[in-house]
């Protein structure tokens, strides 16, 4: 039942009737998107400082006072016209510097950053000289060192020739989070700092025990000291710059400004202007503290909601635009990655994913007026970030399904689908509460977790699926370097039948996986040691609790997720090895082995590649041949990875999705069976692979329903491409909806649209300066087309075009 004060907040919010952009929005994402990304190096400086500073304390202590350094010394800035203020860098869209994950590949790559062809970054000579000064400090202290010894030596080598990958956990920070947000809302940082201080009073640190909860509760006390100062740093600039503002509208904003950052975070947030202030200055520090990306807001609309209806105050326009200003601030987030993960990452991806809709916890509709207000903030400011997403259950309002629909017509790959009916089962599968798993988000890509309560490591590797069916068909040798990387399991010509095929296939799947796995607790073991995050691990639950850090293993749950890619490379190559060679005998295993050695040269090559790509089933079609053999491709990857256990006590969960990693990791794979050329990128996601999908949309999404998407809890990833006369009217939304729905009630967890024609792509890579705001859907992120490797570009391009 609608209380009175929805009723009076559905009065004042039309929500088929949002406002669009005001004139302050255009000309603050005008101003955004005119800036070029830059490299900062006061935080590297700063923390350098306070680890010399402090290397005879206990490392959670180090890791509070270096937050304290930085958030009470580094530049802060209001600009004009902002309303939700709190940087990370000297300059808006600036990368920091996070020496104490790694520095080495940085440091061999400065000199590279402004020349790259994507993911440029500009550092003059002189920063570049400071960062050489600090690096060496940090020699033997990094986390990536640490794991590189903790790793075996057949671990190592398989990385190095591109079965997996955990470079991004490897190199960097681990992100991949939602924290408890609404308990910030709710009783501010000052209700946390009490909390652990009625811990640290129950303590008898006589105890060895207790002496290690001790160091941890002490370390979240100076830990959210330090946000709530830098918190007052603002309201001090603002009131500050109200004294010297001559223009009066302005300097009223600027004290207010002051007053509502006096208050928030430390305090309870009560206006909805609060509410959004106390929720960056959170969002924010996260990121100042690590560097690791999706550090999602998760549930937005549900959190924030209570504030916006309890705030009689607002308008409906002043609470968009506020809204909307919050949008444009978390595009201000980056960071620097090394070059080989641009090709993973490109785009400058944050992957801060919100998401609207869905169920309640108990299992009723969630939906409110500011479900609608996020996907207009979306359409308003039209960036990358934050990477919102719905949630779609039975009774999902039509309103809300069709607005979500009008957005995905504007091109800019958002937002994405999430569908309700299978992932909490699929939550529910790996022990989570039955309230708990309805209460679901989605971290970064397509990783669903119950936000305040996981560490869930998403995204923790990438598994080359591809490059394992390759050694299947060499007896575990690489024939790009000729290097044993696998077990023996028979020579291609060996395999009598296909029976004997799938018992190597998996055989090698198992051992790769294993590595995978010693690897993936290399890493997490080395972030436990060398970089524990005390204000993060405060707004986690049973963190203060336990009195442990997330990284020790203090979170509610615990989940590690590595994710497999080239799925439709690998169930095309195996249909057409059964079909044509097993089934039709219509060539023989000699003939393949001879064609994928020579990459298909020659007229005979070009002949036997035709005949692989046409003459058999291929999966994206509706066709049960290749889609079993797809589920049984991914299922033998799922059902290894699942047998696994991490250093936190969580298990090991699969899922299926590459970001944009199907290119570089297709290009260290040979030819495969399925007519691929050598070096080219792999199939997207759980998407069939490009140009194979001759059947039209419902035929490819019910293709991929044939996978187990409950046992890929860690999330799958399908990507269609619609040319934008397919949208363009109220036929072409309804079609859309169907599709949806079509791969939803058929099991499928995740659908995203990219709306832009071919011939749009191709003038932005030719005239890329009238198209530095195009925002196109990558993998499970969107970001500026522009800014992408130019295999990026062309993978994206390549995607089947559909229509209805």
């Amino acid at each position: 039942m609608t209380s009175i004060g929805e009723q009076e907040l559905l009065n004042k919010i039309d929500v088929l009737q949002l406002p669009g952009p005001t004139a302050r929005v255009e000309a603050i994402r005008e101003r955004f998107i005119a800036i070029t990304p830059e490299i900062c190096v006061e935080r590297a400086q700063l923390i350098t400082a306070s680890y010399q500073e402090t290397e005879d304390q206990p490392i959670l202590i180090r890791r509070a006072r270096a937050l304290e350094k930085i958030l009470d010394n580094m530049t802060i800035f209001i600009q004009p016209d902002e309303i939700i203020v709190g940087n990370q860098c000297t300059k808006s869209r600036s990368a920091p510097v996070f020496p104490e994950f790694s520095c080495k590949w940085l440091a061999d790559e400065l000199d590279r950053l402004e020349k790259r062809a994507g993911d440029v970054f500009l550092i003059s000579e002189e920063k570049k000289a400071i960062l050489r000064g600090l690096f060496p400090y940090w020699d033997g202290k990094t986390t990536n060192e640490l794991a590189t010894a903790l790793m075996t030596a057949e671990a190592k080598e398989a990385q190095a020739h591109g079965v997996f990958t955990v470079g991004n956990y490897y190199f960097n920070g681990v992100g991949h989070i939602g924290v408890d947000y609404a308990l910030v809302l709710d009783k501010g940082l000052s209700g946390v700092i009490a909390e652990a201080e009625a811990a640290l009073a129950g303590l008898e640190l006589t105890n060895p025990a207790h002496m290690a909860k001790h160091i941890f509760l002490s370390a979240v006390v100076l830990a959210n000291k330090a946000v709530i100062r830098f918190a007052n740093r603002f309201a001090a600039l603002a009131e500050d710059m109200a004294g010297k503002e001559a223009d009066a509208g302005r300097r009223e904003e600027l004290l207010e400004i002051a007053r509502v950052c006096a208050k928030v975070p430390a305090q309870p947030a009560e206006t909805f202007a609060e509410a959004l202030q106390s929720f960056w200055f959170v969002q924010l520090v996260l990121q100042i503290e690590s560097n690791g990306h999706s550090i999602s807001p998760m549930r937005f609309d549900q959190y924030l909601f209570p504030y916006l209806l309890a705030d009689r105050g607002i308008t409906a326009a002043k609470a968009q635009e506020l809204l909307d200003l919050l949008f444009i601030k978390f595009n201000e987030i980056n960071k620097v990655r090394d070059e080989g993960s641009t090709k993973a990452f490109g785009g400058y991806p944050m992957f801060q994913n919100l998401i609207v809709g869905g169920v309640d916890r108990e299992g009723e509709d969630a939906t409110n007026p500011l479900s609608y207000m996020c996907l207009q903030a979306t359409a308003n400011t039209k960036l990358y970030q934050p990477s919102i997403s719905i949630r779609v259950h039975s009774d999902t309002p039509r309103a809300l399904y069709e607005k979500a629909a009008e957005v995905t017509r504007l091109g800019l790959g958002m937002p994405a689908y999430y569908n309700d009916r299978f992932i909490i089962p699929a939550l529910l599968s790996r022990g989570l509460t039955r309230e708990d798993a309805r209460d679901y988000g989605i971290i970064g890509c397509v990783e669903p977790q119950v936000g305040g309560k996981t560490e869930g490591w998403h995204d923790a590797a990438f598994f080359n699926i591809a490059k394992v069916l390759e050694l299947t068909l060499n007896d575990g040798v690489d024939p790009l370097t000729g290097d044993r990387l696998g077990p023996a399991t028979g020579d291609l010509t060996s395999l009598a039948t296909y029976d004997d095929l799938m018992a190597a296939y998996r055989a090698q799947m198992a051992y790769f996986v294993k590595l995978l796995v010693l690897s993936d607790n290399a890493v997490d073991m080395a972030h436990g040691q060398r970089a524990p995050l005390p204000f993060l691990s405060s707004l986690v639950a049973d963190c203060i609790a336990k009195g442990k850090a997330l990284q020790q293993g203090g979170a509610h749950y615990n989940f590690t997720g590595p994710q497999g890619v080239g799925v439709a490379n690998v169930a095309d190559s195996l249909a057409a090895l059964k079909k044509l060679v097993y089934e039709d005998q219509a060539v023989s295993l000699a003939a393949i082995k001879d064609a994928l050695a020579d990459d298909f040269a020659g007229v005979a090559g070009e002949s036997l590649r035709q005949m692989l790509q046409n003459r058999a089933p291929k999966y994206g079609n509706d066709e049960p041949y290749a889609d079993e053999i797809a589920h049984e491709a991914a299922l033998a990857y799922c059902r290894e990875v699942e047998k696994y256990t991490n250093p936190r006590g969580g298990k090991f969960q699969p899922g299926l999705y590459p970001v944009s990693a199907n290119v570089p990791l297709g290009a260290v794979v040979g030819a495969t069976p399925d007519g691929r050329k050598a070096g080219t990128p792999l199939a997207d996601g759980v998407s069939p692979v490009s140009g194979m999908d001759h059947s039209g949309p419902t035929a490819s999404v019910k293709s991929v329903t044939k996978l187990d998407h409950v046992i890929a809890s860690n999330g799958t990833l399908l990507n269609m491409k619609f040319h934008p006369n397919a949208v363009k009217d109220e036929r072409g939304i309804a079609n859309l909806i169907a599709v949806t729905e079509t791969l939803f009630n058929g099991g499928g967890t995740h659908i995203q649209y990219n709306v832009i024609g071919k011939e749009t792509l191709r003038d932005a890579q030719d005239n890329p300066d009238n198209y530095r705001g195009l925002v196109v859907r990558v993998a499970g992120y969107s970001a500026f087309f522009t800014s992408l490797d130019r295999a990026i570009q062309e993978d994206i391009i390549s995607r089947t075009e559909q229509m209805f």
